[in-house]
């Protein structure tokens, strides 16, 4: 390999400089020449008309901060296939023999990994490096440690404004379909609650839970303070299995139905519980917070963070995950290797799989979810029992990722 490009695709997060500055630095250890090609598949798509590329020279790797979010080479959401054009794949590879490029490097996730397996059956050489911060992927991702840290500490830094304002709390994080990352933040942040779309939600678990521990805490209290915290998936579905959308929104680049209002739609089944409960009157008083027609039930409020929970600073984590893995990406394709998804180096070994089996969606393990339940967090469901065995490992241990 003497000329590679880089492309970034999908969604923004942690880890994705430092897989740019791992990719070109190992290329440059190789003699080897790197280029961004900006904005994703599109940038590729059009890279037949670009007058030229950024070649990611020592100096100009320099101005790229390797701890900070979001990506130097640009994202854009495009499904290569769905494109309108018949000689979509010749316009591609003419572009990249425009610029001499050999190989690329991918960093996206699994809609982004299912476009780099189309671009390998056309014959174009390709290395995927795995990026998402839902960590729905068979192998770890770039970006989900420094999500689920940031999430984490917004739960905590919430959780001063709802204790003094005694108010019951939920959090609506990304995810889509999977848990991951509500799950291990939820986790971190002790929080009461953790709704997560592998495990529909019984809201009547859920409100006894919050009814039970809240007044507790509250009562408990020397100062009649206490909050209860909810990590909402945005994903999720209540007990019969529905989901919840914005059914007046269009699709978004590849398909998905776009998810709104987990958060909200949380908070008004709590609402609705507590005006309905015949013991929450009753419940106020003890507490000393009653007041007829002003203050007669706690209040449930919505956060949703967003694009915060993706954006900043990367976690040490990522970065270090970003470089080794952008680093053995060219090496794969220096070894004539394309068409994988690098899973990581250990011991020297570069690890790596076929990426139309790494984008395979990966859920959050319910016997996992077991463990917190047995320690007092619910999941919107009555708790499992916990079936634990000790085990000891015989022969090498490797590392994974």
């Amino acid at each position: 390999m003497e000329r590679i490009g880089i492309i970034t695709s999908g969604g923004d997060c942690g880890g994705l400089n430092g897989v740019i500055k791992g990719a070109a630095c190992m290329s440059h250890a190789y003699g080897a020449t790197c280029f961004i090609i900006p904005s994703g598949y599109a940038g590729l798509y059009n890279l037949v008309e670009f007058d030229k590329l950024t070649e990611l020279t020592p100096q100009r790797l320099d101005r790229i901060v390797a701890n900070l979010a979001g990506s130097e080479a640009g994202h854009s959401r495009v499904k290569i296939k769905k494109i309108d054009d018949a000689d979509k794949y010749q316009r591609i590879k003419k572009g990249m023999e425009k610029f001499k490029l050999d190989g690329l490097i991918i960093s996206g996730g699994d809609d982004s990994g299912s476009v780099l397996v189309d671009l390998t059956e056309q014959g174009i050489k390709c290395v995927h490096v795995p990026k998402t911060m839902d960590m729905d992927l068979q192998t770890y991702s770039v970006g989900a440690d420094s999500t689920i840290n940031r999430i984490a500490a917004f739960l905590e830094d919430l959780k001063t404004t709802a204790t003094t304002h005694r108010r019951i709390l939920t959090m609506e994080v990304f995810g889509r379909y999977v848990g991951h990352t509500a799950f291990r933040a939820g986790i971190a942040a002790d929080a009461d609650a953790i709704i997560i779309p592998e495990i529909p939600c019984d809201f009547d678990i859920l409100y006894q839970h919050m009814k039970e521990r809240y007044f507790t805490r509250i009562m408990n209290s020397d100062v009649r303070a206490g909050t209860y915290l909810i990590v909402v998936a945005e994903g999720i579905k209540n007990a019969s299995g529905s989901e919840i959308v914005d059914e007046n929104a269009p699709l978004d680049a590849f398909g998905h139905k776009r998810l709104a209002g987990a958060g909200n739609y949380v908070c008004q089944e709590l609402t609705k519980r507590l005006k309905n409960d015949p013991q929450t009157p009753a419940l106020m008083k003890k507490t000393g917070m009653f007041v007829k027609g002003l203050n007669e039930i706690p209040e449930v409020r919505a956060v949703a963070p967003g694009h915060l929970v993706r954006c900043g600073h990367s976690s040490a984590y990522d970065v270090n995950f970003g470089k080794e893995a952008g680093a053995a990406g060219f090496i794969l394709l220096n070894q004539g290797i394309s068409g994988v998804t690098v899973s990581g180096i250990s011991n020297g070994t570069i690890r790596y799989v076929e990426t139309k089996e790494a984008i395979k969606q990966r859920l959050v393990d319910t016997n996992q979810v077991a463990i917190y339940e047995a320690m007092g967090t619910c999941f919107g469901r009555v708790a499992q029992k916990l079936h634990t065995k000790a085990e000891k490992l015989a022969g090498t241990i490797e590392r994974h990722w």
